[in-house]
């Protein structure tokens, strides 16, 4: 069947479409991407005002027009930190709902990073051993660790790529105080996570996934996105380490210059190299290994596995 998966996240609207039947690899058949950005469009309050989610309402109505277009039968529609964390979450729910007729899935932060492990594990298979999965969002971070299907131990941290990027770096080029301020604060957060996952021992393979983690691989010298799929993508710390101060001096437009990087997650990247550096650091990761499935990827594995004891 075709199924299509609506991702509500931090930073897009992401529709991704696929052909799928339980036990078979889903095939990608389209996807409908647009930058909304709501992480950054709360207010004081942390509400998402009426404008944004007149926009939000506007893309959705969008993507269905795509997923009709594209023959979806089954459309699989959830919303992640964004919209969980605004203050007037139910209002946009119902906003959303009464336009358009999609109720989104709210996941929570902890359901992220258990269907992101769950895309991992099925990619890179029995034969990774114990993995560990970190995931860089536009609201939050994600890790997760385990042997199955299912991980031993996951998290979901305050520490998206553009809510540290609104919050703690308004420059363009950021002030270096601010940049070490941030780094402070993300190192922080993360230690406070580490002693869960090591006393679980040491994984054998480290899996990264999201844009920001694609992008940082990219400009230490990964194959590109256009060479397909199953080619290695890697990230050493060591070079990621070269980056984050050359980073740092740039700005957002001389960011978006750089092999790989998209220009509307150019003023981003810096943040999320921070926090990139500061996992890989603090958890003694040396080298990880990029997958191109994620939280998408395993809301439809789910949907998959569901299907085949129905």
């Amino acid at each position: 069947m075709r199924l299509g998966v609506l991702d509500v996240g931090s930073n897009t609207v992401h529709l991704l479409v696929v052909d799928a039947h339980p036990g078979a690899r889903p095939l990608p058949a389209h996807s409908h991407k647009v930058e909304l950005r709501l992480a950054q469009l709360l207010d004081e309050s942390g509400a998402i005002g009426p404008e944004g989610i007149d926009k939000l309402i506007a893309v959705v109505l969008d993507a269905l027009q795509a997923a009709e277009d594209k023959g979806v039968e089954d459309l699989l529609p959830f919303a992640t930190s964004a919209v969980r964390e605004a203050s007037n979450a139910d209002d946009v729910l119902a906003r959303v709902k009464d336009a358009t007729g999609v109720e989104l899935q709210v996941l929570t932060g902890e359901e992220e990073a258990r269907l992101t492990f769950l895309a991992a594990r099925r990619w890179f298979g029995w034969s990774a051993g114990k993995l560990l999965v970190l995931d860089i969002g536009g609201g939050s971070l994600e890790i997760a660790y385990g042997m199955d299907e299912g991980p031993d131990a996951a998290v979901s941290l305050p520490l998206g790529a553009g809510r540290l990027t609104s919050a703690w770096l308004p420059g363009d080029p950021p002030d270096p105080a601010d940049v070490r301020a941030l780094r402070r604060h993300v190192r922080a957060e993360i230690a406070r996570t580490v002693g869960e996952f090591s006393r679980l021992g040491s994984p054998d393979h480290v899996v990264a996934t999201s844009k920001t983690f694609k992008q940082l691989a990219r400009l230490a010298g990964a194959a590109r996105s256009a060479d397909g799929l199953y080619v290695q993508r890697e990230l050493k710390r060591e070079s990621l380490e070269g980056w984050v101060p050359q980073l740092a001096g740039m700005t957002a437009e001389q960011r978006g210059d750089l092999p790989g990087v998209s220009e509307g997650r150019a003023g981003q990247l810096l943040a999320g190299a921070l926090v990139a550096e500061g996992a890989m650091d603090l958890f003694g990761v040396e080298t990880l290994e990029v997958c191109p499935w994620a939280l998408r990827e395993g809301v439809i594995l789910r949907r998959l596995d569901h299907m085949s004891t129905d």
